[in-house]
């Protein structure tokens, strides 16, 4: 059996073309895609817009994966190895992050770096595993802890102590008051539009949270969009966490700006 000539591979260097009088064979060879070093800020730059959505949660992750970022002091890597994953939850624990706050940061984490490694960014990924979380009963604030709490958050900045205010009576959370505008508010009625179920509410006002929220005057055009436009989360979880070492809960892992929620809906039973 005569076998013809090996033809020459296509100028793509992809593949071979072999044949014979009785049978054609077809070879494939890939390319190897190098594998450089990135700093995790630099993954999250190029696929968070295809990992998560606009809105609030895609905000936290950006926080989530810039602390990471800073924690890792910006080193760049080709494979994120089980050591560095156990130092990076040890470090967040010292920082006083509970067990579920770490579980959520670690989901980003994952998240992103599974993307990355399925892209060919990096060689390998750690196992992640889940932190215990503790189930506890739900925390709320008494009415003497909320007096010394608020009455501190005062001393620091009026807008914070307004901003708290508004949160307990309301039961909203953080990022929906920091969000609110102007136009967001009626006489006896506050309605929220970007909430994390994704559906609007509308609850109404009481008496105090009406005084917090007055319409200030609009001098010289540099009136703030919304009530509390000119906190951020930042700068209000600071404020908090000052006040709240001040008065003595500094210990208490649950005792976090969600607790206001906590505590509203706890009255609100209460009140029947």
């Amino acid at each position: 059996m005569s076998n013809e000539a090996v033809q020459e591979a296509e100028a793509s260097g992809h593949f071979a073309f072999f044949s014979s009088q009785n049978s054609k064979f077809n070879y494939t060879f890939n390319k190897i895609r190098e594998v450089k070093s990135h700093r995790i800020g630099e993954l999250f730059a190029a696929y968070r817009d295809i990992l998560w959505d606009d809105g609030r949660h895609k905000y936290n992750v950006s926080s989530f994966i810039g602390e990471i970022d800073e924690i890792l002091l910006g080193e760049r890597f080709s494979t994120f190895d089980q050591n560095t994953l156990d130092n990076l939850i040890g470090t967040l624990r010292q920082r006083g992050n509970s067990n579920a706050t770490i579980n959520r940061k670690m989901a980003a984490l994952s998240k992103l770096l599974r993307k990355a490694h399925k892209m060919g960014d990096i060689h390998s990924l750690p196992e992640f595993r889940r932190q215990k979380e503790r189930a506890g009963r739900i925390r709320f604030l008494e009415r003497d802890e909320e007096a010394r709490l608020f009455a501190a958050i005062r001393s620091r900045s009026e807008d914070a102590y307004r901003l708290s205010v508004f949160l307990v009576d309301t039961g909203c959370r953080l990022g929906e008051a920091l969000g609110l505008i102007w136009n967001d508010i009626q006489e006896h009625r506050v309605s929220f539009w970007i909430t994390k179920s994704g559906r609007s509410r509308t609850i109404p006002m009481t008496e105090r949270v009406k005084e917090v929220i007055k319409l200030p005057p609009n001098t010289e055009g540099r009136r703030p969009k919304g009530p509390f436009t000119k906190l951020s989360q930042a700068q209000y979880r600071a404020i908090w966490n000052e006040a709240k070492a001040e008065v003595g809960l500094g210990a208490d892992e649950q005792v976090v700006p969600h607790i206001l929620r906590h505590t509203c809906a706890s009255r609100l039973v209460q009140g029947g």
